[in-house]
């Protein structure tokens, strides 16, 4: 089980989606890589809002993509000196929005590697527990649940994080009630055809209704990765 630390990102309006995609992969990708206790850094730009396979409607969570980074110290994610200061200077240039959550990963279904890895769609979902479900019930549903996902056809890498903390605004821990997000899901698949089919087959169904058990909302995002480390 990893600690990871994920960047909900939204762009300035002002930015159109290939200026802004440019921006953090050919400048800040660079300049975060830098960072000591950086283990992985990884950029996922979202390439479509569209609920698959999902009997939920969209939740108001809109971003223009996720960035995931492993890192040694979490009270100092970029080291100390000059460079968090310079970091924070480019966050402010591009982005309109920055949310922080740190998760606990757990790998479900192996991811694979390299080439095969790079051929597969990924699809990132944000998930809020029903209301009235504690946060120690809701993962013991969750881990229930990922016995469903291993179980769907065509199911090519499948990992569950929890969200230990959450950052409204950058450095500042929030609420829960400020930030209402308990996991964030990372599922690889050959195709979205193949997505749809998994969720159509019985087991798929079964997964769904049970996710309807202990989630209240839902929101998918279609993403392309890229590995900055």
């Amino acid at each position: 089980m990893s600690t990871v630390r994920m960047g909900l990102i939204s762009k300035k309006p002002e930015w159109s989606n290939d200026e802004f995609y440019k921006h953090w992969l050919g400048h800040h990708g660079p300049l975060v890589r830098n960072a000591p206790g950086l283990s992985q850094y990884w950029q996922n730009h979202i390439v479509d809002r569209v609920q698959r396979g999902i009997d939920f409607k969209r939740e108001q969570w809109e971003f223009d993509g996720f960035s995931q980074l492993w890192i040694s110290d979490p009270n100092k994610p970029f080291g100390g000196g000059e460079l968090p200061h310079r970091i924070i200077e480019d966050e402010n240039h591009f982005l309109g929005r920055l949310h922080i959550l740190t998760v606990k990963q757990t790998t479900v279904v192996d991811v694979p590697h390299g080439a095969a890895r790079a051929s597969l769609k990924k699809r990132i979902s944000l998930i809020r527990r029903h209301p009235e479900l504690s946060e120690h019930d809701f993962l013991h549903e969750w881990k229930v649940h990922a016995d469903f996902v291993c179980t769907m056809p065509g199911v090519k890498g499948y990992r569950q994080n929890a969200v230990v903390q959450r950052e409204l605004q950058k450095g500042t821990p929030c609420s829960y009630e400020d930030l209402p997000i308990d996991g964030v899901v990372e599922f690889w698949f050959e195709s979205t055809d193949s997505l749809q089919k998994a969720f159509e087959s019985d087991v798929g169904l079964k997964t769904m209704e049970h996710a309807k058990t202990f989630l209240a909302g839902i929101t998918a995002f279609l993403v392309e990765e890229h590995r900055i480390i």
